[in-house]
């Protein structure tokens, strides 16, 4: 690897470890996907000739995918440790050589979520138990695995009574439990780490506020970082949802729209675009929402608005030893060197992480609500 970047790579069923030297010498590439919400994924390719010991284990395997091969990146960048992925193999495949040359053997995988989206248990019942409770219970099945549940209580904790009805899973662990957070506007995601062999299981409400990474430069002759970055600003994609509560007493359908802004989701940009449903929009966000209880109702209601203001898009490619650090999914970055109207703090919505011998960059996509920046300046 590069100078100020050390790469470690763990492969091994349940608890992964470092490969033999062979393997190592054999890696030509790996590739990190981070999304902010959903599933994050790698693909590693490894350059093999036909005596190579990952030549042996394809064969052994038939092909078929090593769901229990568990595997960890992780690469420390001037002296900072940062887990890329933890995950199981889910998809391998070789390609033969041609003249001579080596073969190229790719393994490609999701995180963990991949192993809670394998057995349909429909049907199990969860008395007395309400939707965080739930989860925990569906989460503790994965402790061996290093996964810590981090449930954040909604607004409305709903106890059902075993006497009037009894809750029961729908699907697979992970299609219930990203169907509970539907319920009450959250999300779910697995963020790996701090530790390898570790992740974090996230279940609540989508935060874009918090610490700020140092910033992206563009355009700064010996401060710029960034090998390209481009905007998109989408006057179309601002709207202003609305949830229709439903009053029992006076049987009347009460429209409220909701606003974008929420303590969780403060404005990044001063100027945002004017929503295109201004004049009215008969449309709900979803049709259940009015035989729902009114904070549920107003929490999926903001849910829709948080994703439905993000009306300026960045997408670009940085090196990570000129950045001097590895940038990391959902969290907030500075951008400087591009104008007014773009400078400022974004919400960093994904980054892919290309590594190859000798090279580290990254692919991101940044998003904000609207342009010119709501701070006068930001970090290097």
């Amino acid at each position: 690897m590069l100078k100020d970047v050390q790469l470690r790579l763990m492969i091994g069923p349940f608890v992964p470890a470092t490969p033999p030297r062979a393997v190592m010498e054999a890696l030509a590439s790996i590739q990190v996907t981070v999304n902010d919400v959903g599933v994050s994924g790698f693909q590693i390719k490894f350059s093999i000739d036909k005596q190579s010991p990952l030549q042996i284990l394809f064969l052994l395997t038939g092909g078929a995918p090593l769901l229990f091969m568990r595997v960890v990146v992780v690469v420390v960048v001037n002296g900072v440790s940062n887990v890329l992925i933890d995950g199981v193999i889910t998809n391998n495949e070789i390609v033969p050589g041609d003249k001579g040359s080596n073969s190229t053997l790719t393994l490609t995988g999701e995180d963990l979520t991949a192993l809670m989206n394998q057995s349909n248990w429909s049907g199990f019942p969860f008395p007395a138990c309400p939707a965080e409770a739930r989860v925990a219970l569906l989460l503790a099945k994965y402790a061996v695995f290093g996964v810590v549940p981090l449930i954040i209580p909604s607004i409305m904790i709903d106890v059902p009574i075993p006497i009037d009805r009894i809750p029961a899973q729908q699907g697979t662990d992970l299609e219930y439990i990203r169907a509970l957070a539907d319920d009450v506007g959250y999300v779910f995601y697995l963020d790996p780490g701090p530790a390898p062999g570790m992740s974090k299981a996230y279940w609540g409400p989508q935060i874009k506020v918090g610490p700020i990474q140092p910033a992206i430069s563009a355009d700064m002759d010996a401060y710029t970082n960034v090998e390209s970055l481009q905007f998109k600003f989408d006057q179309q994609q601002n709207k202003i949802p609305t949830v229709f509560i439903y009053n029992e007493e006076t049987q009347v359908i009460i429209p409220i729209p909701i606003p974008p802004i929420t303590p969780l989701n403060p404005p990044l940009g001063a100027i945002p675009p004017l929503p295109t449903n201004i004049l009215g929009d008969l449309q709900p966000v979803r049709d259940d929402l009015s035989k729902r209880p009114i904070p549920q109702a107003i929490m999926i209601g903001l849910a829709a608005a948080s994703r439905w203001a993000d009306a300026v898009t960045a997408e670009g490619t940085l090196d990570v030893t000129r950045y001097g650090g590895v940038l990391n999914a959902r969290q907030l970055v500075g951008v400087r060197g591009s104008g007014p109207a773009f400078d400022g703090l974004y919400y960093v919505k994904s980054v892919t992480h290309d590594i190859k011998r000798g090279e580290y960059k990254q692919h991101f996509k940044l998003t904000r609500n609207g342009i010119v920046s709501t701070v006068s300046s930001v970090s290097p």
